[in-house]
């Protein structure tokens, strides 16, 4: 017989907590969903010509299946894809310093709260995924409840709206399938990650995190453009220098992918979609609107950085095309090296003088 290796994150825990955070979405008809899930397959379907054709970038089709899935659905699939994520994590941590057995029993439930709970918010808020860590050759979701509910309250097209949102998951699809080396890539980063961390006080300190950073930002003004006082997230407040470098060249990968594919979906969009622009015009009207405490708990899971991903990446993408064109541009997914970080997000001309 064998047993499993001990876990630092009681992931069966984050799971029921995350799917019942989550809740289950807008009321819908059975007739109402079966349409949506139909017209979502048929979407992502349809998406991957179009973005081959305004790309230049080729994956063949059906290599990665489509998952039309509810809320709790996709809090499974990630909790699933974050296991996988952090198994070499979790067995270098343990290598490097076991915890104690109370330490792991104990922290492995804080740990495992923590994940529930930022899968719980996530899983309300987010429209589509594409899954690359998932074998063979990743996959991708779409969040029926959460496509449903925000066209809904932004009164669009369903039909646009759900062909828009295919088009910026697969792109993604294309990245990961037609970029083979992309996977390894990250996967190396977060090795690389691993090799930083402790795993007492990831343990132990788990509870405490939250705890110190909540107090040190609870009279905060939230407001504001540059965000709580004393700036950044959790994940940054509790990063060392080496960590905070390695995180940087995340934030240069996931600002080039999450951008590009923003140009993309506007891209094609006007060629089958009549109504983009006013989609997008209302779908970024929308995220200005959130709520106080929606903004206080993005900042604090850094969740307002995603969000200056998709613009900056898209500043970047959009101003390389528009000197260079889109196949020399296609230069960022040659190899590792060709990637922009993070500074050169920010100044395109000096990545073009780089690698062009």
């Amino acid at each position: 017989m064998t047993t499993s290796p001990p876990q630092i994150i009681d992931w069966d825990l984050a799971v029921r907590l995350g799917t019942r955070l989550a809740g289950d979405g807008p009321a819908i008809s059975r007739t109402e969903a079966d349409s949506a899930v139909a017209e979502l397959r048929a979407g992502a379907h349809l998406s991957t010509p179009l973005v081959a054709e305004f790309t230049g970038l080729h994956a063949d089709a059906d290599t990665a299946p489509v998952l039309v899935v509810d809320r709790a659905g996709w809090v499974q699939a990630n909790a699933d894809a974050f296991s996988t994520v952090l198994a070499p994590v979790v067995a270098k941590l343990m290598e490097k310093k076991p915890p104690s057995g109370l330490s792991l029993a104990v922290g492995s439930r804080v740990t495992g709260a923590e994940v529930g709970g930022l899968l719980g918010f996530l899983a309300s808020k987010v429209l589509g995924q594409f899954d690359p860590f998932h074998d063979p050759a990743g996959r991708l979701l779409l969040v029926a409840p959460n496509i449903v509910h925000v066209e809904r309250e932004l009164e669009v097209d369903p039909t646009d709206f759900r062909l828009w949102v295919c088009l910026h998951e697969e792109t993604h699809r294309v990245q990961f399938t037609a970029v083979p080396w992309m996977r390894e890539h990250i996967f190396s980063l977060v090795e690389q990650l691993s090799g930083t961390m402790d795993t007492a006080s990831l343990l132990d300190d788990g509870l405490g995190r939250i705890k110190a950073a909540i107090a040190a930002r609870g009279s905060d003004d939230t407001g504001g453009a540059d965000g709580p006082r004393g700036g950044g997230s959790l994940v940054e407040m509790f990063s060392s220098p080496e960590q905070r470098a390695l995180m940087d060249q995340v934030t240069g990968v996931m600002s080039l992918l999450e951008g590009h594919a923003d140009v993309v979906m506007d891209g094609v969009g006007p060629e089958v979609i009549g109504s983009v622009d006013s989609i997008r015009a209302k779908f970024d009207e929308r995220r200005k609107g959130l709520g106080t405490l929606d903004r206080l708990v993005r900042r604090l899971l850094g969740l307002d950085a995603k969000m200056a991903q998709y613009r900056d990446g898209a500043a970047f993408v959009r101003a390389v095309v528009d000197k260079a064109g889109m196949s020399e541009f296609n230069a960022v997914f040659a190899g590792p090296e060709n990637l922009p970080s993070k500074a050169e997000i920010h100044d395109p001309d000096a990545w073009v003088a780089r690698v062009l």
